[in-house]
């Protein structure tokens, strides 16, 4: 993850933030059309988890600049997972339904580039949240 790669996931991020709501409910859908199984990990009712989804997007876009900061938060989130039942599997297709809702709500401004920064970051948070994991099973 390049200060570059960081810069422009901040950038579109700021961008999509007026359509944060909807990104967050087509990540959902699209999350439980490629892997139904995930659901029984979730609440029935979804809006509590859509908003804690928001800030934790946000906060962690905006943290991205000071990592190490953001790092606790970010393996705190993956030992709750763990305990949520969460499996090291799920987040390859939780990354993929997120760069999905992402390009669909970003339209032309999706491209080659902008898709490498997101998989860049999410890869690294998610690497952090598996390792915390690990350390807690």
């Amino acid at each position: 993850m390049t200060p570059h790669q960081i810069h422009i996931v901040q950038a579109s991020w700021a961008k999509i933030v007026p359509r944060a709501n909807a990104i967050v409910d087509m990540f959902y859908e699209h999350l439980f059309e490629l892997d139904p199984s995930v659901r029984v990990l979730f609440p029935t009712d979804m809006e509590e988890q859509r908003k804690m989804l928001l800030v934790i997007l946000t906060s962690g876009v905006i943290g991205l600049s000071n990592l190490d900061k953001l790092t606790p938060t970010i393996q705190d989130l993956g030992k709750r997972h763990h305990g949520y039942g969460v499996l090291e599997t799920h987040y390859e297709t939780v990354g993929e339904a997120l760069l999905w809702a992402l390009k669909q709500n970003l339209g032309y401004a999706w491209n080659d580039e902008l898709k490498e920064a997101w998989s860049a970051v999410y890869v690294v948070l998610a690497n952090l949240m598996i390792e915390a994991a690990k350390k807690t099973a």
